[in-house]
């Protein structure tokens, strides 16, 4: 029987424990991160859009320096979004920060109708090789 190997950042939000789920769960190399969403620390979602995004960002890139990676190792991203057409902009602009050349992850943007009071979710998976 196997055990879930969970990953978690230093600081924690409210959602993972009100909502029973792990940040991220690494299986050998790769790193399986949970839905990320721009939320304050309480885990109710941040108002501003663009703010939004950039906390869901610093929420993954988080999760990925404790498990000892960077936004470099990442193999996939999904993102869902409310509100595609106006939020693109706002989200590329995160994006090229995260991502700034090619080769990019693979990524699939995909619109959505409920995000439980959010407005953008990022979910990524990671190559991680360990260390030693």
């Amino acid at each position: 029987m196997s055990t879930r190997d969970a990953v978690f950042p230093p600081n924690r939000h409210a959602l993972y424990e009100a909502h029973g789920y792990s940040p991220a769960i690494r299986s050998g190399d790769l790193l399986f991160v949970s839905g990320q969403v721009g939320s304050r620390p309480d885990g109710s979602p941040e108002p501003d859009f663009a703010q939004q995004v950039q906390l869901a960002f610093a929420s993954l890139e988080a999760i990925l320096v404790a498990a000892g990676g960077s936004f470099d190792d990442v193999v996939d991203v999904t993102t869902f979004h409310t509100d595609p057409e106006n939020q693109f902009p706002t989200v590329m602009a995160a994006k090229g920060g995260a991502f700034p050349q090619a080769p990019y992850p693979a990524w699939t943007a995909i619109g959505v109708t409920w995000l439980s009071g959010f407005d953008f979710e990022i979910k990524v998976v990671a190559r991680i090789p360990a260390k030693g």
